[in-house]
């Protein structure tokens, strides 16, 4: 139970951070709002949930009001994840009416949390729910937590039957952990109803009925479905992210791989260098931002190098390979000899488009490298 309960922190945390930087760079945009809200509130509930299980003090408050900050909190996220759904699926006339309907419920929910809260008494245990006020805390929160996460899902799953790739997939994942959500909130309400019937006035017992089935929804349905509600929440955007990730480093790769062409050519043109003013070496390798804009330029400075050697080329040995046919016309070039001839085409590729070019590009910087080595 502890992994679970530890993952949910790390995971809630780790999520609103990353949907806090999205929304700072599009802050106009409702959708982000709404579920940015929801996660809030499931990493705000989380370490007054912890405080409340270990009895501990927040503040100089009691437990049961850290329990009451913690349930009160995720219910005003299940409302936002409703918000969402509706202002996603209906006109904005129609979804604030709704939005409103729905507000009644969590008023009423919030409402009997407190009554139910301040009716605790101070030594009771804040999930011992043999104590009747405790029970009906529960009950309240896990009936509309379940019906708000039911709705969710319902349209969770109408627009992933609408939508197409990863959103499809991400809204899919969602729906499925919104659904074991609610089916651990309706274990959970059984599961309170036995505890309360059968071990009313007596401490909270770990063999109790009431109490193994809470413990088992928790551990095997709730912790799950939030995990994997996130999950789906953030798919489409890690997905985007992982292939920009993988375009990075592929980029910071060809840019290092074709150092040895650059080099030899910026040695002979460095008038065609379009940084007027180079990083150092080391600051070059250590640098992780620009990467995209250094690799087109370095690709395009290759190729500039390239025909402005393209006349000495032209009168190298045929028959050689184009390594050294190049550090041939490199020397001619530097020894000031005449070329006459116009620039002509060098290490064209075989295919069509940019990774082509660099793929041929690349292989003629590996092999001066390998002669250098040699």
């Amino acid at each position: 139970m502890k992994p679970l309960i530890a993952a949910y922190g790390i995971v809630s945390a780790v999520v609103l951070l990353w949907l806090v930087l999205r929304l700072v760079r599009n802050p106009g945009n409702a959708a982000l709002r709404s579920v940015t809200a929801l996660v809030a509130c499931l990493a705000v509930a989380f370490p007054f949930g912890a405080a409340a299980d270990n009895g501990a003090r927040v503040a100089g408050l009691p437990p049961m009001i850290s329990r009451l900050t913690q349930h009160g909190v995720l219910l005003v996220g299940v409302y936002c994840l409703v918000c969402f759904f509706l202002f996603s699926a209906r006109e904005r006339p129609v979804a604030r009416r709704r939005a409103v309907w729905y507000a009644l419920p969590l008023l009423a929910a919030e409402v009997a949390l407190v009554v139910a809260a301040l009716a605790t008494p101070a030594s009771a245990r804040t999930n011992d729910q043999s104590v009747p006020s405790v029970a009906i805390f529960f009950i309240a929160a896990d009936v509309f937590m379940a019906i708000g996460f039911a709705a969710a899902a319902v349209w969770a799953w109408r627009f992933a039957r609408e939508a197409v790739g990863r959103l499809a997939r991400g809204l899919r994942i969602a729906a499925i952990g919104l659904v074991v959500i609610v089916v651990a909130n309706c274990v959970f309400v059984p599961a309170i109803v036995l505890t309360l019937v059968y071990d009313v006035g007596v401490a909270e017992r770990p063999g109790s009925a009431g109490t193994v089935m809470g413990a088992l929804a928790a551990t095997f349905l709730l912790m799950p479905g939030v995990l994997l509600f996130l999950a789906g929440v953030t798919y489409p955007a890690a997905v985007t992210r992982c292939g920009a990730v993988r375009i990075w480093s592929r980029h910071r790769s060809g840019y290092r791989q074709l150092a040895p062409l650059w080099t030899a050519l910026h040695s002979r043109f460095p008038d065609d260098a379009l940084d007027r003013v180079p990083a150092a070496p080391w600051r070059d390798v250590l640098r992780l931002r620009g990467t995209h804009r250094r690799y087109y330029r370095r690709v395009v400075e290759c190729r500039d190098g390239l025909v402005r050697i393209s006349p000495y080329l032209a009168r190298t040995d045929a028959t050689a390979d184009l390594p050294s046919r190049l550090e041939q016309a490199l020397a001619a070039h530097a020894a000031g000899e005449p070329a006459d001839v116009k620039a002509v085409p060098v290490a064209l590729p075989e295919g069509e488009g940019l990774d082509a070019d660099v793929r041929e590009l690349i292989q003629l910087a590996r092999g001066l490298e390998t002669r250098g080595a040699g």
